[in-house]
């Protein structure tokens, strides 16, 4: 009887474990490394062109629950490209110049429940950006702006130990023109409280990478 009662306790504490894990969580904390690619945003001169930029640097991103399908999100990203290149038409390079790119937003999201392993996701969002350039013969160093995106998409445990999800986005304002992109992610789950994530989301003139640390709780 006591060997029965110490095997019941055993297999119901791996079914919670188990449990854990399954667990897909709308709260968390995130950081690590981020780049991000863009057109930059400059008015150059009959055959002068500019290279696209390409910032290295980091990132934190937030999650909270509020309720069972309700969530808020944020997060902040800074990143630095140090020899952005000016062709000129017919003779080359004539110059480089630096960026710092910065960018952050904040959400709603609603999950919706499809079955024990897989929900679909609708979020909106605020989106601030800035570019600050340094260079020779900068005229405008700086480039700011605002936008709001709509996103829809799938969430869900593909296996015991990893989540992924995919997104649909539509990004509008001051640095984005309607710009349609895709999100595509991963969370590999140490246990029920950390991992790695990665995240890759792609649109016409903009691309982000991230990789990094999640703290889920």
């Amino acid at each position: 009887m006591k060997k029965q009662l110490a095997l019941a306790l055993v297999l119901a504490a791996a079914s919670t474990s188990a449990a854990a894990y399954e667990k897909l969580s709308h709260t968390y904390v995130e950081a690590g490394f981020a780049h991000q690619q863009a057109e930059v945003p400059v008015l150059a001169p009959a055959g002068v062109t500019v290279d696209d930029m390409k910032a290295n640097g980091g990132f934190i991103n937030g999650s909270v629950a509020v309720g069972e399908k309700f969530y808020v999100f944020g997060g902040y990203q800074k990143g630095k490209d140090d020899s952005i290149a000016v062709n000129f038409e017919g003779f080359g390079k004539i110059g480089e110049f630096e960026i710092d790119a910065q960018q952050a937003h904040a959400g709603v999201g609603y999950g919706h429940q499809l079955s024990d392993r897989v929900q679909w996701t609708g979020e909106v969002s605020f989106l601030r950006t800035r570019f600050k350039a340094k260079g020779d013969d900068i005229t405008q160093d700086t480039a700011r702006g605002d936008d709001y995106r709509a996103s829809l998409g799938l969430r869900g445990n593909l296996a015991r130990n990893f989540e992924g999800w995919i997104k649909a986005n539509v990004t509008d304002g001051d640095m984005y023109d309607k710009e349609f992109s895709g999100t595509l992610g991963g969370l590999i789950k140490f246990n029920d409280s950390w991992g790695i994530v990665g995240e890759a989301e792609m649109g016409s003139d903009q691309k982000q990478y991230r990789l990094g640390v999640r703290w889920s709780f």
